[in-house]
């Protein structure tokens, strides 16, 4: 690397002093422990200037990778030291297997072509022997080389001035481990700007970007984890939980941030908030237990403690004989440990607890099974964590064998001379790792496009600037899911959830019954309490309400209230409120919600369908047949006798009446409502419009005769079609003009069925036709049929022989008489929940009726002659207007009447 490029922030020594004093004051630390820092300070100090002179610096206790850009890494490889010491026994999982994780995530970004082409990542990592005031001073290796250094009274033996090697220049740190550790250690990053990116730690107060802006964390915060446990209580169904925590960091700021968080919230209670002291004292869970029992309806313990005291919790129940009583909800300190529950599964039965969410990465295992003595030199601490790994003794020269432990061969084999399960958040390491990687390519690439390796923009790399790249990586990691962070370093929240089942199941132990990513799906199927009961136990001052029920809130007990049945059309808005669902819509079963009104039609496979449609299709049938025959037999007498003209129209008439049934059945639509409306009365008019001409005609002649023998006006076919036609016009104009004022559409009626019981309400979907609208489209119908009525009663004294005028009589008697039985059936059902069936099966059949009787007396005594008696089908002998004058007076003198029969020779 060159040195050209912004210069890197710097201290001098003696202004170390001070601004490690303000850290000190910050992070709440003792004078005693800064005394005792200041000096390994100093040290440190002098011991550069020692190895100077021989060009060599050592650092102990860490691990050197070298590369064009170094990262640092801080892991607890030992635990806390006992008496003093700083450093303890080794710790396999969360030391080796997560230090081991970053080495393997570094061979992975320096072997991909695409990532950081041309440059490769080395690293300096540190173990923190699982204490923040030693992670601290192991931390300072990471800013020597931002520390200017007064050597202007140094000199060698020469009296040339030395040459102090510079030591690597660290431009991001991952880790730590421990939340105490990672503030402890952010404290000096940040004055150097380095950035930091923990794999692990997750105290709230991490969140805090005014105090720790270089740090960031691939793990959530426990802000989340707390706002996960909130949702899992809310799910649950409880309002009152008692919380409990160990005294320190971890605990106390995760119960702080439950009840903020239940309190922003609302909707929980807290009963009580217990601590358990760092040093508790002969029968203190005893007293927690009882303490906890003082309010045993807050049966929920929300519970941020450690190991140790989560164990001691449990013993403690155990001996006070409630077993059962308390429902845990743990957090990701219990996870899924064994350890806390070890002989009292009974008592931590149905407990449920959370961890963040995580893979075990195959790529990892098949790299970390496959280390040995002689491929993994580069880990300082692997020799120790291979002789604590498969119990056995290296031989060192000048050390003798403790004869008690066997002698390593080194031809073991993790995995299988040993035991081994992948540490939880070997994930999270590696993602760091590649979080910085990213971080830094990104940076590459705008700081140095087109250029191999670093350039000079690039070093040294500024930390402020990396840190904006840092906070903008967005990803898939290790693990398949997005790496990203939000303004304050964190990671989203990804939790799996947890509970602790024994019955009902072949493995007893911790089963997966949830997830949590920035909202909860809680499977409550899934869930089991103490015994195997699966309906989830209270832990309320008042129980829930039913679905449907409103809370009314005690006075001055916000946990307490009692229930309220939303009723009618009315839905439970929320826990408070009801409020009436809108017209289109009534409320569910369980009255949260509203659901959409069902909408009915009249189906084809409805009796009230069949019936009409198997009507109309036998009178179309029964149509087309007379049709059929009188167009066969067009030129016989009988046909042309019967006006064949006017019949065709009168069986167009006919035909529109059976149609009309289908258009009423059919599915509303803008064309379906249309035809509706033209057709309805249209077939009626044009049939009796028909019937009338011809009546008319009868009686003109018949009264014509009585005065003359001039023969009336208007009485050829001509004249006749016309005169239909005219008539028929009228109700197609009424019905243009309606398209014109009101166009066709379709209407959902939600009103028509709408019953006190929400259950029974129903939408209609129909044609925007009203029950006078359909009367008023056949009104003029009932006109043309009443006239005709009148004409055929003052035409019946006209000869059977001579006229048709009898058979149309008995045609409209009849159907004066349908439609008067329409009128009461049709009007009666106003109030019936069949309504529409019931009036659209009147309706229709009742017009399919009077077209049968008109088709039935009019047409088919001729086609039975037609057809089955031909030999009556024969041309009888042409009366004049003279002889029909006289037929007429003939039957005015015997009959008091007139009749008269058309000629039929026209």
């Amino acid at each position: 690397m060159t040195s050209s490029g912004p210069a890197p922030p710097s201290l001098p020594v003696h202004r170390l002093q001070s601004v490690l004093f303000r850290i000190g004051q910050s992070s709440g630390q003792s004078s005693l422990w800064l005394h005792h820092f200041l000096s390994f300070w100093m040290w440190i100090s002098l011991q550069m200037v020692q190895v100077s002179t021989s060009h060599q610096h050592f650092h102990p206790h860490s691990i050197k990778i070298p590369g064009d850009i170094t990262l640092g890494g801080l892991f607890p490889i030992h635990a806390r030291g006992p008496h003093g010491l700083p450093c303890g026994e080794l710790k396999k999982e969360k030391g080796i297997h997560r230090m081991e994780a970053m080495l393997y995530a570094l061979d992975q970004v320096n072997s991909d072509p695409m990532l950081l082409p041309n440059i490769t990542l080395g690293a300096r990592i540190l173990d923190t022997c699982s204490r923040d005031t030693y992670a601290l001073e192991q931390s300072l290796t990471f800013v020597q080389a931002l520390i200017q250094k007064d050597t202007s009274d140094i000199r060698c033996s020469n009296g040339e001035p030395p040459l102090i090697r510079k030591p690597e220049r660290v431009v991001g740190v991952i880790g730590a481990s421990a939340s105490s550790v990672s503030i402890m250690v952010a404290n000096i990053l940040r004055l150097f700007e380095i950035p930091q990116v923990s794999y692990a730690s997750t105290a709230p107060e991490l969140s805090d970007n005014n105090r720790y802006d270089f740090f960031s964390r691939v793990v959530p915060p426990d802000s989340y984890q707390a706002q996960t446990m909130l949702d899992i209580v809310k799910a649950l169904g409880w309002n009152y939980v008692s919380t409990l925590a160990s005294e320190g960091s971890y605990g106390e700021s995760g119960v702080e941030a439950f009840m903020q968080i239940s309190r922003e919230a609302g909707g929980v209670c807290i009963a009580q908030s217990v601590k358990i002291p760092r040093e508790p004292t002969a029968g203190e869970f005893d007293k927690i237990v009882n303490r906890l029992m003082e309010t045993s309806n807050a049966r929920g313990v929300i519970i941020f403690a450690n190991e140790d005291d989560i164990k001691r919790v449990l013993e403690a129940a155990r001996r006070a004989n409630l077993t059962g009583h308390f429902l845990f909800v743990g957090s990701d300190s219990w996870g899924a440990k064994s350890s806390p529950i070890a002989e009292l599964e009974d008592v931590a039965e149905g407990a449920v607890t959370i961890l963040p969410k995580r893979a075990s990465i195959d790529g990892f295992d098949e790299y970390f099974l496959s280390r040995s003595l002689e491929n993994n030199r580069r880990n300082i601490w692997f020799n120790e964590f291979w002789e604590d790994d498969f119990r056995c003794k290296l031989t060192r020269p000048g050390i003798k064998l403790d004869p008690d432990k066997k002698k390593c061969t080194g031809q073991e084999k993790i995995g299988r001379d040993s035991a081994y399960e992948q540490e939880g958040k070997v994930q999270f390491v590696i993602d760091a790792v590649y979080a910085v990687a990213n971080a830094l390519h990104n940076m590459k690439q705008d700081l140095c496009p087109g250029s191999s390796g670093v350039c000079d923009n690039m070093d040294p790399v500024e930390g402020r600037l990396l840190l904006e790249y840092i906070r903008a990586v967005n990803f898939n990691g290790s693990a398949g899911t997005t790496v990203l962070f939000n303004e304050n370093g964190d990671a989203p929240g990804r939790y799996d959830i947890f509970q602790y089942q024994l019955t009902n199941h072949s493995h007893p132990g911790y089963h997966v019954i949830g997830q949590w990513t920035n909202n909860l799906r809680l499977n409550l199927e899934e869930m089991q309490w103490s015994g195997g009961d699966k309906s989830v136990p209270g832990s309320v001052c008042s129980f829930p309400c039913n679905p449907g029920e409103r809370k009314k809130m005690v006075k001055g007990v916000p946990c307490c209230w009692h229930c309220e049945l939303c009723d009618g059309y009315q839905y439970q808005v929320d826990e408070f409120n009801c409020e009436t669902c809108p017209s289109d819509m009534r409320p569910a079963p369980n009255r949260t919600t509203c659901r959409p009104t069902p909408i009915i039609k009249l189906e084809w496979n409805s009796p009230w369908a069949l019936v009409p449609a198997s009507l109309a299709m036998l009178g179309i049938l029964a149509t087309s047949a007379v049709v059929i025959t009188f167009i066969r037999f067009h030129d016989t007498p009988i046909v042309r006798a019967s006006g064949r003209e006017l019949s065709y129209v009168l069986l167009t008439g006919i035909f529109l009446i059976y149609l009309i049934t289908f258009l009423m059945i059919a599915e509303p639509g803008v064309f379906a409502c249309a035809f509706r409306r033209l057709l309805l009365g249209l077939g009626m008019a044009i049939t009796y419009s028909a019937m009338l001409t011809k009546t008319n005609r009868i009686y003109r002649i018949f009264e014509q005769g009585k005065r003359s023998v001039t023969p009336p006006k208007f009485i050829s076919p001509t004249s006749q079609l016309i005169i239909t036609f005219i008539l028929s016009s009228v109700q197609v104009l009424g019905v243009f003009v309606w398209f014109a004022v009101v166009p066709p559409h379709t209407i959902i009626d939600y009103e028509e069925l709408r019953p006190p019981n929400p259950d029974l309400a129903r939408g209609i979907l129909k044609c925007d036709m009203s029950d006078l609208s359909i009367i008023c489209c056949l009104t003029y119908s009932i006109v043309l049929m009443v006239t005709c009525t009148v004409y055929a009663v003052k035409s019946r004294g006209v000869p059977e022989t001579f006229n048709e005028a009898k058979p149309i009589g008995f045609t409209m008697y009849t159907t004066c008489i349908i439609w008067l039985a329409f009128v009461p059936i049709f009007f009666g059902t106003a109030q019936s929940t069949e309504k529409m069936f019931i009036q659209t099966a009147t309706l229709t059949v009742s017009m399919s009726l009077s077209a049968f009787v008109s088709l039935g007396m009019l047409y088919m005594p001729k086609v039975y002659v037609i057809i089955f008696h031909p030999e009556q089908n024969v041309q009888k002998r042409k009366k004049s207007f003279k002889a029909v004058v006289q037929a007429a007076k003939m039957s005015g003198k015997q009959n008091g009447e007139t009749k008269i029969e058309p000629d039929r020779s026209q």
